[in-house]
């Protein structure tokens, strides 16, 4: 063997074991973390989190129905409301102007 084959021999060792080491500090911790619990934990951290806003932005939408209804029940001014905007209902003796305008 000439001298020159023997001292390109060892950087080639050397650069794939450096690529060998790279490759299992950099992969290795990441292919760990991905399936370890902690990842998991996280992600249902995270979930819970969008539920438990969803869940108060709900409740919230759920009372002021609640006080709707209640006073469909008991308030005629409301029904009222509810019957004109809703329904386009008028009285008996009203006239109504339509300024919408037309295509």
């Amino acid at each position: 063997m000439s001298r020159r084959s023997r001292t390109r021999n060892p950087w080639i060792l050397r650069c794939f074991a450096a690529l060998a080491l790279a490759a299992t500090f950099g992969y290795g911790p990441y292919y760990l973390y991905a399936n370890s619990g902690f990842a998991r934990y996280l992600q249902l951290r995270e979930d819970l989190a969008a539920v438990q806003a969803r869940n108060a932005r709900l409740r919230g939408e759920n009372e002021r129905l609640e006080r709707e209804a209640d006073a469909l029940r008991s308030n005629p001014r409301a029904i009222e409301k509810v019957a004109r905007a809703d329904l386009g209902w008028v009285r008996p003796g009203e006239v109504v102007f339509d300024l919408r305008r037309r295509p």
